[in-house]
């Protein structure tokens, strides 16, 4: 459960091997956008959650799948009243979501990273910008030597700083001026850290920047490299800024659900590869669904209290 959709993957697993997709469902969310002035998900947020949730289940159920890993990050994490939510939810759909930290999304994003680049990479460093919150991390293990979350997502910016379609100089302006405010500590750990080998850009919006920045399609398979430059990316965040969503979404490889959001995820990008002095990301096709995926799988069959979060 993102800040942008409910996102069943239901895959097949055998030991030693990698999780494969049997099937891939999602369904829009946006929660950041049914949240009231002192951060509640209001009732029809909660209903829509509820019937995304249900109508996960009920297809898992249908691929008879052997164990369900629910889990929910930053839009349900910050709600003021998200113990409530989670009650809800459990109550009309028996499915109660485990709430990740910020950290710990940051972690599991990476362990899902370092299994798909291997020890060869050397020191990696991970960005994950999500609807609601900005994920990085930093090391040379499967888990990070730190592991920060800020919340810079893409959804809840938008929401929070653009009142206009395109946002304006100034929405951008100040909007810029915050994301800078916010990365200034958290960077500088990621920075103190050490010098990286290979750095690394996971979620969707990382995806849709690369492409509109010349990188393959997805039909081109997962395996074909892809990059993201910051000079490319500052070119096009000039572009996409001074386009309406509903031009944006006419663009190659931008989702229509995505489109209003995707300004302020560049503006992310762009001030994120600036404070860590970046100047290229890779793309990884892996990312937080598969961290839980593979850290359930090194729990092996049997062990009980098993948890995603942690």
């Amino acid at each position: 459960m993102g800040s942008n959709t409910v996102h069943l993957v239901v895959v097949d697993m055998a030991p030693g091997g990698p999780p494969t997709p049997m099937s891939n469902w999602k369904t829009p969310m946006r929660l950041v956008e049914y949240l009231d002035k002192d951060g509640a998900i209001t009732g029809k947020g909660s209903k829509k959650l509820i019937k995304g949730v249900g109508l996960a289940r009920e297809m898992a159920e249908q691929f008879h799948c052997d164990e369900l890993l629910p889990f929910a990050t930053s839009a349900l994490r910050s709600a003021s009243n998200s113990e409530k939510v989670l009650d809800t939810v459990e109550n009309e759909t028996g499915v109660r979501l485990n709430i990740l930290s910020g950290p710990s999304e940051a972690r599991l994003t990476f362990l899902a990273v370092r299994r798909w680049y291997g020890w060869s990479a050397g020191r990696i460093c991970d960005l994950d910008i999500g609807g609601g919150s900005l994920e990085m991390s930093v090391g040379v293990n499967e888990m990070p030597d730190v592991a920060e979350s800020v919340n810079l997502g893409a959804g809840r910016l938008t929401h929070d700083w653009f009142e206009t379609d395109p946002p304006s100089r100034r929405e951008i302006r100040e909007l810029a001026e915050y994301i800078d405010d916010t990365l200034d500590a958290p960077a500088k750990k990621l920075r103190d850290a050490g010098p990286v080998d290979l750095a690394v850009g996971t979620s969707k919006t990382f995806r849709m920047l690369a492409r509109l920045t010349g990188a393959a399609p997805s039909s081109a398979g997962p395996r074909v490299r892809r990059v993201l430059t910051r000079p490319g990316l500052r070119q096009l965040t000039a572009f996409i800024s001074r386009m309406t969503a509903a031009d944006r979404a006419e663009l190659e490889g931008v989702s229509a659900d995505r489109s209003h959001q995707i300004v302020a995820g560049a503006l992310v990008a762009e001030a994120a590869m600036r404070h860590l002095g970046i100047e290229q990301l890779q793309m990884c096709p892996w990312a937080l669904r598969e961290g839980v995926i593979l850290r359930r799988a090194d729990a092996g069959d049997g062990v009980s209290g098993f948890m995603v979060d942690g």
